[in-house]
């Protein structure tokens, strides 16, 4: 309104006052009969559609997860009832916390990709959120197809090479079908950067020819080339796992596997993306045709390693764990292979399975299979048999009619009778004195 009496004192008339500012002249006039614009609507707090309830509800929202977006507490209230729309909520929250974003240093130009052309993958770490759940240090992969925008999730507490190809592996699956080109950073899993150059490692190029796709990696200090992986990572941290946060958290990995699936099924994949404008499912459907064929043989992702059994005794070490193979691979070389997020150990030898063990924590005692360490000491006697003192000791077990009390004995010296050498080893001429 000074604007208005200011450009008026300089004699221009309405319509170029109201050219000068923007608004409509009818508008400028009815400012000037009235003193100016009309005042602010006052709305009861009880004729609001966030009235106390709904304001306390979100604040209760809020309250273990500040950083909750508007559409998971849109979500999430309006399970539960809540009347009004989405902009409502989002305009409640803008009033609570400010803008959410601002306005970027520099301008970006989306790079368009054509159907089937192009996947982009990449991990991000989740540990800020598991660690507090207490389920240690998790990552997530993160695999999206760039013409469709239909993205997977999975969540695991590694991220090595064979970690990442069980996730392409299981993104191509849910895709139907294999793209063109898999695009992401310069991994120190899968390659090494020597200046501008990225050379991958021998297993990823077998990889990449098992599945028919090309890998390649972003240039140095272009982390936007990739962005349509990026970008979804924001879905992940400030929607899904912040809604766990205000929810309840998943008591194990099996849990949040299960619920950041469902997550995407109903709010990512079945609802029109905000830049193509169409469900991602719906253009999955026209993409897949564009796809690579699925290989017949799914790639084996297991860690997979040769090792020498003992020449002595039957066990063969994995992880600083030692493990019982049959007496029979004395000084064999076998395989040992393991299943990514699996804790069984399989030992092969000569072309089938000598072993399984289920996997310790490094550093543990030798895992024995009670089959393996009874033809183990049965070997032994045989072998000892002109030595007929030898023998094997079980473990002495308590009856259970007389169960075993334990006697304490109070600190001190006490008086010990003397052993009589002589009467322990009768007949081998030792009488304990003057011997060696």
């Amino acid at each position: 309104m000074e604007q208005v009496l200011a450009l008026r004192r300089q004699g221009m008339s309405i319509k170029e006052v109201a050219a000068a500012i923007g608004y409509h002249p009818a508008t400028v006039s009815f400012w000037l009969k009235n003193g100016g614009p009309p005042a602010a609507r006052s709305v009861a707090d009880e004729e609001r559609v966030i009235d106390p309830r709904w304001a306390g509800r979100i604040a209760e929202l809020l309250r273990p997860a500040p950083a909750l977006l508007a559409t998971s507490v849109f979500e999430i209230i309006a399970a539960e009832g809540f009347p009004g729309s989405y902009p409502t909520v989002a305009r409640h929250l803008r009033d609570l916390r400010g803008p959410r974003f601002r306005r970027a240093a520099e301008v970006s130009v989306p790079i368009e990709t054509a159907p089937g052309e192009e996947a982009q993958f990449d991990w991000s770490d989740c540990s800020a959120w598991t660690e507090r759940w207490g389920l240690g240090e998790v990552w997530c992969f993160g695999c999206i197809l760039c013409w469709s925008r239909f993205r997977t999730w999975w969540f695991t507490t590694s991220i090595d090479r064979e970690h990442t190809f069980e996730g392409l592996v299981r993104s191509f699956e849910a895709f139907g079908g294999v793209p063109q080109v898999g695009r992401t950073d310069r991994m120190g899993a899968l390659g090494s950067s020597q200046g501008r150059r990225f050379k991958l490692h021998p297993p990823v190029l077998d990889f990449a020819c098992h599945q028919g796709v090309e890998i390649k990696a972003c240039l140095p200090g272009d982390a936007k080339r990739k962005g349509k992986c990026e970008r979804p990572f924001r879905d992940l941290k400030e929607g899904f796992l912040t809604e766990c946060d205000a929810l309840g958290p998943p008591a194990s990995l099996a849990e949040l596997n299960d619920r950041g699936q469902r997550w995407l099924e109903t709010r990512c994949w079945s609802r029109p993306h905000r830049t193509t404008g169409v469900a991602p499912s719906e253009r999955l459907a026209q993409e897949r045709a564009l796809l690579g064929r699925l290989p017949r043989r799914r790639f084996d992702t297991a860690y997979v390693d040769g090792r020498r059994v003992h020449v002595a005794v039957p066990l063969v070490a994995w992880n600083d764990v030692r493990y019982s193979v049959p007496p029979k691979c004395l000084g064999q070389a076998v395989t040992c292979r393991q299943e990514v997020d699996n804790d069984t150990l399989e030992i092969h030898w000569a072309g089938r399975v000598v072993a399984r063990h289920r996997v310790v924590p490094p550093g543990s005692d030798d895992q024995w299979d009670p089959d393996h360490r009874q033809a183990a000491e049965q070997a032994a006697l045989a072998r000892a048999a002109g030595r007929p003192f030898l023998r094997v000791v079980p473990n002495p077990e308590p009856d259970e009619g007389s169960p075993m009390i334990p006697v304490g004995l109070p600190d001190g010296d006490f008086a010990v009778a003397p052993i009589d050498l002589a009467a322990r080893y009768g007949g081998c001429g030792c009488t304990g004195k003057g011997t060696r």
